[in-house]
């Protein structure tokens, strides 16, 4: 119960939601959130993040949707991804039903929901039978899995709640892999060294500001393991690391947001991100949060 807004629990093409509708009349049609909790894809849920989207609905005067994406290991990668782009697809097809304008929806993640945020927007850039998606909201995201090593790795390598360590356990979880290979992916040995040098334009440390490089020490190298490259292969795809799409798709991005925290892991990934979407003329929007934790 809300005093203030009329909440829903509805299945968008089988794919759960609970929505979230101001009770005060509009004179016009709204704007429309779409909200992926995170939590690695295994944890979380519509009603973990329940407080955040009603104070996003109030707030902002918004019709929020919060997808509930069917969890990993019961449901198997990348049904995640695919769960989240079924739902904003049928509230972009459907928005003007909840008295939404359909040319005014953004899409909103945190942490693994700000992957699959990135990803279904990477994914949607070529559709031309529904709306564009107005912007994207990226909540300390993950954006890739090529490097561990980068200078926010090093830096809260052992913050509490999110290590460096708990990262790759817990994507290794989520992709049903071995976990016995996170010491090799930690230590970058599941890149061969072409992949490396393809990407290191995208994700390299000289690429961070270098304010957030003071005291980084380069890793020693490593060895590849090919067996760890091959069992391992989705942490390239974009579904995962969006931040390996190419300059075509990144360049048809909608204006974005993207929040980061100084004592995170996965703060470079925004970083390397927003660097990524300004060479390529995307608006980008960035708050840092120097005292905030992941």
């Amino acid at each position: 119960r809300d005093s203030k807004l009329f909440i829903k629990d509805l299945h968008f093409d089988e794919v759960p939601v609970r929505i979230y509708l101001p009770r005060v009349p509009s004179a016009s049609k709204r704007r429309g959130v779409i909200f992926f909790h995170g939590g690695c894809g295994i944890f979380g849920s519509i009603r973990s993040h329940e407080r955040i989207c009603r104070y996003i609905a109030r707030k902002s005067d918004s019709v929020v949707v919060s997808v509930g994406y069917h969890l990993s290991p019961e449901h198997k990668y990348p049904a995640q991804s695919l769960d989240c782009l079924t739902a904003t697809v049928h509230f972009l097809k459907t928005a003007e039903n909840y008295g939404v304008d359909s040319d005014r929806i953004i899409v909103c993640g945190d942490s693994a929901g700000g992957t699959f945020t990135a990803s279904v927007c990477q994914e949607l850039v070529n559709r031309r039978d529904i709306p564009k998606i107005c912007a994207q909201v990226l909540i300390y995201p993950f954006l890739q899995a090529l490097n561990f090593n980068l200078p926010s790795h090093q830096k809260n390598a052992f913050v509490g709640f999110l290590s460096r360590e708990h990262i790759v356990h817990f994507i290794l979880k989520y992709l049903k892999k071995d976990c016995s290979m996170k010491e090799a992916i930690l230590s970058g040995s599941h890149v061969p060294k072409n992949m490396n040098l393809k990407y290191r334009k995208w994700i390299y440390p000289d690429l961070i500001p270098e304010i957030f490089r003071l005291g980084y020490k380069p890793p020693l190298p490593t060895s590849f393991l090919p067996q760890v490259h091959e069992e391992a292969k989705e942490l390239f795809e974009t579904r995962l690391s969006p931040l390996l799409a190419e300059d075509t798709v990144v360049c048809r991005l909608p204006d974005t947001c993207i929040i980061t925290c100084e004592h995170d892991v996965l703060r470079d990934d925004g970083l390397l991100y927003k660097k990524r979407l300004e060479d390529n003329n995307v608006k980008v929007t960035w708050y840092h949060m120097e005292e905030g934790f992941h």
